[in-house]
């Protein structure tokens, strides 16, 4: 039997999204850091290098590098490789922008933080669903 457990914080920009958790412990820089093209991790040495953001929920402590983030989120929404949702430990101004563009559903200051239960949640199966507006992930585990 399954169970569901919530994790609440501050919601940004509004929208839903549902797919599996990505979570590093990182920041992330979408310029230079994300192909454009595949929204795949391409910053060597990174915790998710070759793991790709497209319709994943993605959780990293904050952004980093130049304002162009903004618009590698908006290009990434604009050929479907865009996460599903972002949640952030505290989100900076090149993700909330970038988010609003695209129409990427973003929450931060999560309580719990799931980057602390990375390790109870990766491989979990698991229906996660994140509500922006809400600042709300929910998890309902399937085992």
């Amino acid at each position: 039997m399954g169970s569901t457990f919530e994790i609440v914080g501050r919601g940004l920009v509004k929208g839903r999204g549902q797919g599996p958790l990505l979570i590093t412990r990182e920041p992330i820089s979408f310029y230079g850091g994300v192909d454009p093209e595949t929204g795949r991790i391409k910053e060597k040495g990174h915790e998710l290098y070759g793991f790709t953001v497209s319709n994943a929920i993605l959780v990293f402590p904050y952004g980093k590098g130049s304002t162009v983030g903004s618009y590698v989120l908006l290009r990434l929404a604009k050929r479907g490789k865009a996460p599903a949702g972002i949640v952030n430990i505290l989100s900076e101004p090149i993700v909330v922008v970038g988010c609003m563009l695209g129409g990427i559903p973003l929450m931060d200051n999560p309580e719990p933080n799931p980057i602390e239960l990375k390790k109870s949640i990766d491989g979990l199966e698991a229906q996660i669903t994140i509500e922006g507006k809400m600042g709300s992930l929910r998890v309902i585990s399937n085992v």
